[in-house]
């Protein structure tokens, strides 16, 4: 009788089978998680890439706080009027801040126009919502090499954003940086603008503070390129244009479609005191002149015509753009309504006629 000596025998099979029973029900994750952990000790781990959304970015024209605007930085709050909460509403908001930031110095010699201000202008821009301004015009540096110190101390005092100014080239061309709902915008600053005795003076070099130069083609366009690497949108500021001309003149027109090319991917500027053209040249979004917009002197017919220009981007794209037109009244932008809203919104259309761009990409 050796069945009782079986016995042992047929529960260690019943046993093993038990056991590869609960092995093959139990979950392959166990199994997937050793293979991931032998992979990532392989592979190093990589952050995931931010999901990029469309935001919108607003810009206004020129700015300083001469004349009966310089009062009005005794309450920086409320130093820009009703335009703040035009401006308050976009993810980003920018303006040309057109004046020196000192309180002393000499004026440029032979100057017919010199603008300063306070350094408390940067706390008025910011309490408006403006996020980052462009220095680079034809009165970034009205008050010389003593203004550009003190302006230069002022920004980096205030930690205030400002591009296209600088203790040498590099600091000048370089780009203002944010990411912005997944969007890493750059942002370059130059003009095209400046008084033909002051070129040289004026001009940021590699040890020689200054301004960034749009007459220096080939260093601005080297700028778009390097930014264009490591950007989703790449914007360039501009002071260019002619005085009182509503179309854009031949230096525009021939250095737009260069920084397209270059990597571009809107072109925003001003300084001829009106408002010019806005579209699309090609894929990219240019506007030729945003006119006057925190600004003493202004003629409602001309020169008072203003507004806030807001696109709507998502990467390289510019979905939409969209224009709140607005008077200048006592210094300051007053936002349109009713049907003189309506007119100035047609007005403003139809300065595109004479710029060779289009309504859509």
């Amino acid at each position: 009788m050796r069945l009782p000596r079986a016995l042992p025998l047929f529960a260690a099979i019943a046993s093993v089978a038990s056991l590869a029973a609960c092995s093959s029900s139990a979950p392959d994750k166990e199994l997937q998680a050793k293979q991931a952990d032998q992979q990532a000790a392989v592979s190093p781990t990589k952050k995931p890439t931010p999901q990029r959304r469309p935001y919108t970015i607003s810009f206004g024209g020129d700015v300083h706080f001469e004349g009966i605007l310089r009062p009005r930085l005794a309450n920086p709050r409320t130093a820009l009027g009703p335009i703040a909460n035009v401006l308050r509403q976009a993810d980003l908001t920018m303006v040309n801040l057109e004046t020196a930031i000192t309180t002393a110095g000499t004026p440029a010699p032979g100057k017919q126009f010199t603008f300063r201000a306070p350094a408390s202008a940067f706390t008025a821009l910011k309490s408006a919502g403006v996020d980052v301004v462009s220095m680079a015009n034809n009165h970034g540096m009205d008050y010389m090499e003593s203004g550009l110190a003190d302006s230069l101390a002022a920004i980096k005092r205030s930690k205030f954003p400002v591009v296209g100014i600088g203790k040498d080239a590099a600091e000048a061309y370089k780009p203002y940086r944010k990411t912005v709902n997944g969007n890493r915008v750059a942002i370059i600053g130059a003009t095209q603008v400046l008084d033909s005795e002051f070129i040289q003076a004026w001009t940021a070099t590699a040890d020689k503070g200054g301004l960034a130069s749009a007459k220096d083609e080939a260093a601005l366009l080297r700028a778009v390129r390097q930014a264009r690497k490591n950007s989703d949108t790449v914007i360039v500021h501009l002071h260019w244009g002619t005085e009182m001309q509503k179309c854009p003149n031949e230096a525009q027109l021939s250095l737009a479609p260069k920084l397209v090319k270059a990597g571009a991917d809107v072109i925003v500027g001003g300084h001829a005191h009106i408002l010019l053209g806005s579209g699309y040249l090609g894929n990219a979004y240019v506007n030729y002149g945003m006119g006057n917009f925190v600004f003493y002197n202004s003629n409602p017919a001309t020169t008072g015509r203003t507004g806030v220009l807001t696109l709507t981007i998502n990467g390289r794209k510019v979905l939409k753009d969209r224009w709140t037109p607005a008077t200048i009244q006592g210094g300051v932008p007053v936002p349109m309504t009713g049907s003189a809203k309506t007119q100035a919104l047609t007005d403003w259309k139809a300065l595109r006629s004479c710029t060779g761009l289009s309504a859509r990409p």
